[in-house]
């Protein structure tokens, strides 16, 4: 049995992480004191919540654990921010990950994963950061670089990944949006019929936690990547065919967008299987 702490247990990644690995191991997660998401939280004697309203009382509960892993799922995510959003950015991706870092030695941690996305490098430009939240995650990957550089007996891995999709998802996501109005028997208004879109399910992120957990892999970077990119309409297409309830759509125009990858290394031993056009049309349908 292993010791982990994970953070941004309540999100759509993190929760669905948590829920892999509770069983065989015991569990650190770490709360705001006033997070409602405390109700959402598996009831298990393996599960040890870690509760803090300030982050130096956070600083000091750190000190106290033993985490031989720790998966960082947490952030704060802005598409188009404003002022009010600098600060929440600035403390979720940037001061709450970095008082972990701070605390790995006290923890006596082995390995630290983070989650971070492709967008640090948009359209395969390198340091091309697309909006203040990549850049903010661009930061916090140069600041994990620190530390291992400081602290070579922990491995680091940086996880890139695009758009995600699966089962009890609460985001504003393209499928989890069309899945909402097809249930709702309402029109979705769609940028493009020529919108292309790298979609990993999140079985399959998690499958890469699995192998991060169990192999020996090297510190670095690496991208988790469909093989196939999606055409949406094609995607909706798919769906039609074989519900006798369609899918209402309009078209906002034909532009072709098809965002590049920037090519960052595979992570040895990992593909996805679960993420191909019928398990997103399978996810719409549920």
């Amino acid at each position: 049995m292993s010791n982990i702490l994970i953070t941004g247990s309540t999100g759509f990644i993190g929760s669905h992480i948590l829920k892999k690995l509770y069983g065989k191991n015991k569990i650190y997660l770490i709360l705001r004191s006033n997070s409602k998401g405390k109700k959402k939280i598996l009831l298990n004697k393996n599960i040890k919540i870690i509760s803090y309203s300030k982050f130096h009382d956070l600083n000091k509960k750190l000190k106290n654990i033993n985490a031989d892993t720790i998966i960082h799922c947490a952030t704060h995510y802005v598409k188009n921010h404003n002022y009010k959003d600098i600060e929440k950015l600035s403390q979720s991706n940037i001061l709450f990950g970095n008082i972990i870092l701070e605390n790995l030695t006290n923890m006596k941690t082995k390995k630290f994963i983070n989650f971070s996305t492709v967008w640090e490098d948009y359209d395969s430009l390198k340091n091309n950061s697309l909006n203040l939240y990549s850049s903010y995650k661009k930061g916090f990957s140069l600041i994990t670089d620190y530390y291992r550089k400081i602290q070579k007996n922990i491995k680091f891995y940086n996880i890139m990944i695009s758009d995600t999709f699966g089962e009890n998802d609460k985001r504003l996501k393209i499928i989890n949006v069309l899945k909402n109005n097809y249930n709702k028997k309402r029109i979705t208004k769609i940028v493009s019929k020529n919108l292309f879109m790298n979609l990993l399910n999140v079985t399959d992120v998690v499958h890469a936690i699995d192998i991060l957990l169990k192999k020996n892999i090297k510190s670095g970077k690496y991208l988790l990547k469909n093989s196939t990119t999606h055409k949406i309409s094609d995607i909706i297409e798919s769906f039609n065919a074989v519900n006798n309830r369609k899918i209402r759509v309009k078209w906002l125009s034909q532009k072709v967008i098809k965002e590049k990858i920037y090519p960052y290394q595979p992570l040895l031993g990992w593909i996805p299987k679960q993420s191909k056009i019928t398990d997103i049309t399978n996810i719409i349908k549920t």
